[in-house]
């Protein structure tokens, strides 16, 4: 039985890469393969048929929509927009990780006018994620994120109903 009590083991301690060549399409490849991860992680349900715990899937849409804007920004202020998207989930957290060849640190913009467009995805990202940031990397940087896992609310729950 895996941690949500579905019957199926939860895959864990795996990473998953995407390597782009360039900005176009980027953003819709990542947000496909990263549906694709989260999928086979049990985050999402399989089939779009199937039920999914409302929690667990607003964590995923969460992240899915991060994933988005550290794309974006990679694909707006680095040279040859993003090199690669790198997903690990360890059963506890994932972490998303972003490498553009960029030398340039983000930094969190100061609230602006939340009616003009740019300048927010990093506040989004400052909102959702469990931690991130950024370092230097091969000559660009990476940019990272970390979302605790939703499966674990299911073992919370489950323990505390059985009165464990």
């Amino acid at each position: 039985m895996d941690r949500t009590g579905r019957g199926r083991p939860a895959a864990a301690g795996e990473t998953r890469r995407l390597a782009f060549t360039g900005s176009e399409g980027a953003v819709q490849r990542s947000r496909e393969f990263s549906r694709a991860a989260l999928r086979s992680w049990h985050w999402l349900p399989e089939d779009d048929r199937q039920r999914c715990d409302d929690e667990q899937r607003a964590v995923a849409e969460d992240v899915l929509l991060m994933v988005s804007e550290l794309v974006t920004n990679a694909c707006l202020h680095a040279p040859g927009g993003p090199r690669e998207l790198r997903l690990d989930w360890d059963g506890v957290r994932l972490r998303v990780e972003v490498a553009d060849a960029s030398p340039v640190l983000p930094r969190l913009a100061e609230a602006g006018d939340p009616g003009r467009p740019g300048g927010h995805g990093l506040r989004v990202v400052d909102r959702l994620a469990r931690a991130w940031g950024a370092g230097p990397d091969d000559g660009g940087k990476l940019v990272w994120l970390e979302v605790g896992s939703p499966l674990d609310r299911h073992v919370r729950i489950d323990g505390f109903n059985r009165g464990g």
